[in-house]
């Protein structure tokens, strides 16, 4: 067909038609929108709705958007969590605070139980039948502080031709005491002892003796009087070789209770 003729297709070319291709406005709009119309309010990007700039709930938007005034999503600052944190740190220290103070009495118990008490097992059977032999017992330290020596009283003793041994032995005299032993019976002060401690297969008939105790001294003898060393061996305990008071028998349990 000759140039300029209508009917003839148009030249190529590299560039592309643009007025064929809709706007990104055209292409944004609803539906039975208008191509250069303004945007609805409701959902546009400039809109007032839920657009990126609407005041609702877009990007921008005052509702709950990433910059919102009413959730944002900047934390807290230190010093407003601070109140949160002691309320957080206050049930530990006050739980270490109890333990401490636990620890320390307990301590201090075990301090003055060591100071003021022990247990000793018995080497021997000089005291039976109310001790045996491999018997525990538990010795009060703190009585002869407070209270003087009785007669009768079970005590553990520095042994004293070796002050290094310990001997558990019953009082008999005190201070000021005359002591006679014969024929197996024991007199205090011209008065003959009942001694329902004393077994009869453990008397011993063949010492006699005489003698009276000395300021500050005690004299001792064992239960079983056949098989003790005592007094009438080694001769009166003065009161600092006392170490205390006898009180109870721990083990075996089925002989548990007070020493008597």
């Amino acid at each position: 067909m000759p140039p300029g003729d209508p009917r003839l297709p148009a030249e190529t070319s590299d560039e592309s038609d643009l007025s064929a291709v809709p706007s990104l406005a055209e292409l944004m709009a609803p539906t039975g929108a208008v191509a250069g119309a303004p945007p609805s309010p409701g959902t546009g990007f400039d809109g007032s709705g839920t657009g990126f700039d609407g005041s609702g709930t877009g990007f921008e938007g005052s509702g709950t958007g990433f910059e919102g005034r009413t959730a944002p999503l900047r934390g807290r600052t230190p010093a407003a969590r601070e109140p949160e944190r002691a309320a957080r740190r206050w049930p530990l220290a006050a739980v270490r605070g109890v333990a401490l103070a636990a620890c320390k009495i307990v301590l201090v118990i075990a301090l003055a139980w060591g100071l003021l008490f022990n247990f000793s097992e018995v080497r021997g059977s000089s005291m039976e039948p109310g001790i045996h032999d491999r018997d525990r017992i538990l010795v009060d330290h703190v009585t002869y502080l407070l209270a003087s020596v009785q007669r009768g009283d079970v005590v553990v003793l520095r042994y004293p031709l070796d002050p290094s041994l310990d001997y558990i032995k019953r009082v008999i005299g005190l201070p000021g005491d005359d002591i006679s032993i014969a024929h197996g019976e024991v007199w205090v002060n011209g008065v003959r002892l009942e001694e329902p401690y004393v077994a009869e297969s453990s008397i011993e008939p063949w010492t006699t003796l005489g003698t009276t105790v000395r300021r500050g001294h005690y004299f001792v003898l064992g239960d079983n009087r056949r098989r003790s060393s005592d007094s009438r061996e080694f001769g009166q305990v003065p009161l600092e070789y006392l170490r205390g008071k006898v009180r109870f028998r721990l083990w075996p349990l089925e002989r548990i209770g007070v020493v008597e």
